[in-house]
C-alpha cells in the first residue's frame, strides 16, 4: 500500500516542480494536471523522494520532467507495465503513472485492462483530449466516430473507446473523472485516488487548443458534478457509465477489493534446482 507518512513535514505545491520549463501548447489543459498533482502531492505530504512518476510517449508523458519526484519516461505504450514492476518492487513507494488517450488506451489498452484486473496499488491519471497532438492531430480511440478532420475525412465511424466502462469491467477499484477548468476539482480527485487501496483510474478532460479549438469552450459548458452520488456496486456503476455522456464529473465508483500482494519468494537452494531440473 502507499506510503502516507504519520508525521507530516509542511510541504508545498512548489516542492514538487522541477526546473525544466514546460514545452506545451499555451492553454494546454496539461499544465492544469502538473498543477493539480503538485498541490494532491502537498495535501498528502508526500516527500519527492517518496512519489514516483511514470510516463509513456505523448504531450501528457512528459510530466515527470517536470516534477522533482523520481520519473520515468518510457516508451509508447508501457508505462502501466513500467510502474506495475516498479511497485512490486518497492511497495514503499508511491506510483503515480501519466498517460494521454492515445498512449493510454491505443498501443497501451491491453497494459490498460490487466492494470486493472491485477489491482496494484497504482495511481493511473490519463489527460484525455480525444486526438493524438504530438503527432499531429491523428484521431484517438476516444474521438467521435463523426468528428471530420482532413486526416480522417467524415470522420473514423468507428464507435468511440469508453475508458471508464473499461476500467470497471476490469477491476478497477477506484474510477473517477475531472476537467481541466477546475484544478481543484482534480486535485481533489488525485488525492482521493492515492488514498483509496489499490488500481485507482482518473480521467481528466484536457481540451487541446492546437488540434481541437472546438473542445474548451464547449466542454466548460458540458461538464457537471456527477448527478449520482458515488457507488460501491459495480452492477449499478455499471448500468450509470453505460448511459454516462462523457461530462459528468467526481468519484464514479470506488470498490472494496483488496490490492494485489506479490507472493514472498520461496526459500530455494542450489540444490532444489538440481532435483528440479535433473535429467
Amino acid at each position: 500500500m502507499n506510503m502516507i507518512p504519520t508525521e507530516v513535514r509542511a510541504l508545498k505545491p512548489a516542492d514538487y516542480k522541477s526546473a525544466v520549463k514546460p514545452v506545451w501548447c499555451p492553454g494546454c489543459g496539461d499544465h492544469s494536471v502538473l498543477v493539480a498533482f503538485q498541490r494532491a502531492m502537498a495535501e498528502l505530504a508526500l516527500p519527492p523522494e517518496q512519489v514516483a512518476v511514470v510516463s509513456g510517449i505523448g504531450c501528457s508523458s512528459r510530466i515527470p520532467s517536470y516534477t522533482s519526484c523520481y520519473g520515468f519516461h518510457g516508451v509508447h505504450g508501457r508505462a502501466l507495465a513500467v510502474a506495475s514492476g516498479l511497485k512490486v518492487a518497492r511497495p514503499d513507494l508511491t506510483v503515480v503513472v501519466a498517460s494521454g488517450d492515445g498512449d493510454g488506451f491505443s498501443i497501451g489498452g491491453n497494459h490498460f485492462l490487466h492494470a486493472c484486473r491485477r489491482n496494484l496499488d497504482l495511481t493511473y491519471i490519463v489527460m484525455d483530449n480525444r486526438i493524438y497532438g504530438m503527432t499531429k492531430g491523428q484521431p484517438s480511440p476516444t474521438t467521435e466516430s463523426d468528428w471530420d478532420t482532413a486526416i480522417a475525412p467524415g470522420g473514423t465511424g468507428l464507435s468511440p473507446f469508453h475508458p471508464l466502462v473499461i476500467a470497471l469491467a476490469s477491476g478497477a477499484n477506484f474510477i473517477a473523472r475531472g476537467f481541466t477548468g477546475d484544478v481543484g476539482g482534480c486535485a481533489k480527485l488525485i488525492v482521493d485516488a492515492v488514498r483509496t487501496p489499490g488500481f485507482s483510474f482518473v480521467q481528466i478532460l484536457s481540451p487541446c487548443v492546437t488540434f481541437r479549438s472546438d473542445q474548451q469552450k464547449a466542454w466548460k459548458s458540458l461538464v457537471r458534478e456527477a448527478i449520482v452520488p458515488e457507488t460501491d456496486d459495480p452492477a449499478r456503476a455499471a448500468r450509470r457509465l453505460m448511459t454516462d455522456d462523457g461530462f459528468n464529473l467526481g468519484v464514479l465508483y470506488r470498490g472494496k477489493r483488496l490490492p494485489y500482494q506479490p507472493r514472498p519468494s520461496a526459500n530455494l537452494t542450489p540444490s532444489h534446482f538440481e532435483s528440479e531440473f535433473a535429467i
